[in-house]
């Protein structure tokens, strides 16, 4: 468990393949019903992709646990070695290997944050290649629920001048937390960063309304379109 409602689940292919991917992509989980009608429902993959996939390598989502949920029906009654049916990858949430920005702001709510930790072996690669640096703008109610929170702020340790992690806490903050901790929503604090046209590429990742607000406010800043990146998760039974 990541955090009170939210599962960190790992698969394997059971044809023993690895799953080739690119960061940012997603999988469909598809669901039966016993009346013959299914589903699908979208999660992006959270796995640490280093492009040196080999068999049996790990396929790793997080899943929210709602109540009444198809999804969460699903995953808690799934014993180890349990199989689920799913189709991908897809999505073209990605870092474009075009891209010649100075900075990526990365902004995500909740489980919006899994492509983010899938990017950070393609992030560690570009500081070596290019001059960029990454802001995480990353917004949870609580620190219990702020998710693969010590990977990121160890990445930042690692590359402090490249990388920063800035948790925003809505309702709760750590006790002595860190000076980069902010309380409040994510799109109080994207003005701080001074969003530039000139230098920037946005991903906006995870709550709709937090995601139309950046969108919103990276306009303002005078982002184009296309330098914002976006995806939305949205609940559903």
């Amino acid at each position: 468990m990541l955090a009170p409602t939210i599962a960190h689940l790992s698969f394997v292919r059971d044809d023993g393949q690895p799953l080739a991917f690119i960061p940012g992509q997603f999988l469909q989980v598809h669901f039966h019903y016993a009346d013959g009608t299914a589903t699908k429902r979208s999660y992006s993959l959270a796995t640490l992709h280093d492009h040196a996939r080999g068999p049996g390598d790990a396929v790793e989502i997080a899943v929210s646990y709602v109540a009444g949920g198809a999804a969460t029906a699903l995953f808690e009654g799934l014993e180890p070695g349990g199989r689920i049916d799913a189709s991908g990858p897809y999505g073209r949430f990605c870092l474009a290997p075009a891209d010649a920005n100075r900075r990526y702001l990365l902004i995500a709510t909740g489980t919006g944050v899994t492509p983010y930790r899938a990017m950070l072996p393609q992030l560690e690669a570009l500081f070596a290649q290019r001059d960029v640096s990454v802001v995480l703008l990353f917004g949870a109610r609580s620190p219990d629920e702020l998710l693969y929170g010590d990977e990121f702020r160890a990445f930042a340790d690692r590359h402090p001048d490249r990388f920063r992690f800035v948790p925003c806490f809505s309702r709760i903050v750590p006790d002595a937390p860190h000076p980069d901790v902010r309380h409040g929503y994510v799109q109080q604090f994207l003005a701080e960063f001074a969003p530039d046209p000139e230098t920037d590429i946005a991903y906006l990742c995870g709550n709709p309304n937090m995601v139309d607000a950046c969108f919103e406010a990276l306009k303002e800043a005078g982002l184009a379109v296309p330098q914002i990146r976006r995806e939305k998760y949205v609940s559903s039974k």
